[in-house]
């Protein structure tokens, strides 16, 4: 979680020992020997990655923008390019890709670094791409009220990549667009093309 919050689950810190025992157990119904080397210390590894990449669990995304500034600019803020890392609710496989976001403030603004963080508290967890686009329009809506905001997200999906219709590269897109994003053609088409740049 390179130059985020390093934050972790406590949910799963306390069922640690119950969490391992049922990877165990997994890794035996599908025919593996735990008794392997290779596999002695899996349980525990994988329970500390669940700490990790569930660690949106812990942190409500409204409190993530934190503190708000006033400010005039009421033209266009975009953020692009934020790397995140999900997993799907229905495989519990790893999804990943880019989120851009775009606002148009009305005298509150957030600090840049706040919306990666924002886009962190809500992929990492069990997640879906098309609730996670709609959340962080829908947060940033609630918190800031701006003019406008656009959200599109890009994911590469290992359900979809690795088993399935086995169609690796291929990429979703989903976007979100609230207030004046929703009646402007003209303002859509200029967050689209400068997230292409």
């Amino acid at each position: 979680m390179s130059g985020v919050k390093d934050y972790s689950n406590s949910s799963v810190s306390a069922n640690r020992e119950k969490i391992e025992h049922h990877v165990r157990e997994i890794l035996k119904l599908i025919g593996e020997d735990v008794e392997r080397e290779g596999l002695l210390d899996t349980p525990a590894r994988v329970t500390r990655m669940y700490e990790e990449i569930f660690a949106g669990y812990e942190v409500d995304p409204r409190d993530v923008l934190g503190v708000t500034f006033d400010e005039k600019h009421e033209e266009l803020v975009i953020v692009k390019d934020i790397v995140y890392y999900s997993q799907c609710e229905h495989h519990m496989a790893p999804f990943f890709g880019k989120a851009h976001i775009g606002y148009i403030p009305s005298g509150k603004i957030a600090g840049l670094s706040k919306l990666a963080r924002l886009v962190e508290a809500i992929t990492r967890r069990l997640q879906v791409q098309e609730r996670i686009t709609s959340q962080i329009a829908d947060i940033l809506e609630e918190v800031l009220q701006p003019h406008g905001v656009m959200v599109v997200v890009q994911g590469e999906h290992l359900c979809m990549c690795s088993r399935g219709v086995k169609k690796p590269g291929s990429k979703t897109i989903t976007s979100a667009v609230r207030g004046e994003f929703r009646t402007s053609p003209a303002l859509r088409s200029e967050f689209l093309s400068l997230i292409k740049e």
